[in-house]
């Protein structure tokens, strides 16, 4: 039953793109971050639903009469030149076949992700996107606190397999991004029994990630805590989530637990950490032979044989910054940094223009909680191999959108969320030819 009402539902939506190509970026999201179809055990987990729904989308798209603009900022031109490098690096890829595998898989990714920059031209259609990533994603956080709770914390949250978040240490960094974008709708929402629903996702989505007991998980929990409490509206309301968060915690989880983020302190005991650090210095011992990098999927026994100080401890990198500087040089990791910095300084800008004007203050609260998810990346994907994950290029495109729509006008849509062909021309108020003639005398 799962797998017809899985593919019902994706069919039933695909229709809907015909007529509005942007569902098509909410249909790929919905499949890229909560993977329904592998929640089914039989025909649907096979379909390759997301692709199926890239190529529709892209097909009506260009037949469509919406307009063909990509937003040209500094943030999707280094996008465009970072597919583009990590394309010439696999032509002297370590590991042909398995490298091009995984380019085949990025370059469907950053595809999707110009396409949501072009598509995505309102204050609706954006709001529209974060409920889709933050709904998908809460679906496990939900579903991971109460799991946590009722088993005290001894067995670990996982995600589906075969997907980016199937692990453990991938499902809690997931997890913990995810709450600062549950906060920004709930900031938005005017219905009570909304903003409960999800104050109650928030509580338990953190839950979950910590129940994940991903170390990397924690480390990036602490560092948002206090930039979710900084960036906050209302930061008493805020302050009590985060209590009552740390709280159940406490009280949940199993002593196992705390004896094992223990392991943070003393990682020189930790063969795993080791492990990853003897990776790391692979990584930059690469970049520094090669320009080019070993490519993707360059992390095997024959590269530590030649790059690593302990040849024989062969480990996955575990960290998005060495994991792109050992397959992609050091020009490829300035790519990748320079992106996220890039689209941090624009969100600064979209706060700092917004934060006091009523009409466009939903655009500041998504800025803000938007860097929350951003730092909470950078901090645990230090100790992650998530690279290549479509949701920090999704944030990165949030935070342009957010530029385009509120402080630029890119589209001429009123910033309250209406679209150029409703509302846009309420938005600005009509003078008169009277009015016109007395602001021209001198």
């Amino acid at each position: 039953m799962r797998d017809i009402f899985v593919t019902a539902v994706v069919f039933g939506a695909l229709l809907l793109v015909f007529k509005h190509p942007h569902y098509g970026i909410y249909l790929w999201s919905w499949l890229s971050y909560m993977n329904p179809h592998k929640l089914a055990w039989g025909f649907a987990t096979s379909i390759p639903f997301a692709f199926m729904t890239a190529l529709l989308t892209l097909t009506v798209y260009l037949f469509s009469k919406e307009p063909k603009r990509m937003p040209w900022t500094p943030e999707t031109i280094l996008l465009i030149m970072f597919l583009g490098w990590v394309t010439f690096t696999t032509f002297f890829s370590f590991y042909p076949q398995l490298a091009w595998e995984q380019w085949y898989k990025v370059f469907k990714i950053q595809i999707m992700t110009l396409l949501t920059a072009m598509l995505i031209t309102d204050r609706k259609r954006l709001e529209g996107l974060v409920w889709v990533i933050g709904l998908s994603l809460a679906f496990y956080g939900v579903k991971g606190g109460i799991f946590t709770i009722l088993h005290g914390g001894v067995y670990r949250v996982q995600g589906p397999a075969t997907t980016f978040i199937a692990g453990n240490n991938e499902m809690g960094l997931a997890l913990i991004m995810t709450v600062p974008l549950l906060r920004y709708l709930h900031l938005q929402a005017q219905n009570w029994l909304l903003r409960l629903g999800l104050a109650t996702a928030m509580v338990l989505t953190g839950l979950a990630a910590i129940g994940s007991q991903s170390r990397g998980a924690l480390l990036a929990a602490v560092a948002m805590s206090s930039l979710l409490w900084l960036k906050s509206r209302n930061k008493v309301t805020t302050a009590i989530y985060i209590i009552a968060a740390i709280g159940l915690i406490a009280a949940i989880m199993p002593q196992e637990y705390w004896d094992r983020m223990n392991t943070i302190k003393n990682y020189e005991q930790d063969a795993s950490a080791m492990g990853r650090i003897n990776a790391w210095h692979t990584a930059f011992n690469l970049a520094k032979d090669r320009i080019t990098g070993g490519g993707f999927e360059a992390f095997h026994p024959s590269t530590f044989r030649q790059y690593a100080p302990d040849p024989n401890n062969v480990h996955d990198v575990h960290s998005i910054y060495f994991e792109v500087m050992g397959e992609h040089g050091f020009i490829g990791i300035g790519f990748f940094v320079l992106i996220g910095l890039l689209a941090w300084r624009t969100g600064s800008k979209v706060i700092r223009e917004c934060r006091k004007d009523p009409v466009r203050k939903w655009a500041a609260d998504l800025a803000a909680m938007t860097q929350v998810s951003m730092l909470g990346y950078a901090t645990g994907g230090a100790f992650l191999g998530l690279a290549y994950f479509d949701y920090y290029y999704h944030l990165v495109i949030i935070l342009v959108l957010a530029y385009q729509i509120a402080v630029k006008n890119k589209w001429g849509n009123s910033v309250t969320g209406q679209t150029a062909d409703s509302d846009a021309s309420q938005a600005i108020p009509k003078v008169s030819l009277a009015q016109k003639r007395r602001t021209r005398q001198p």
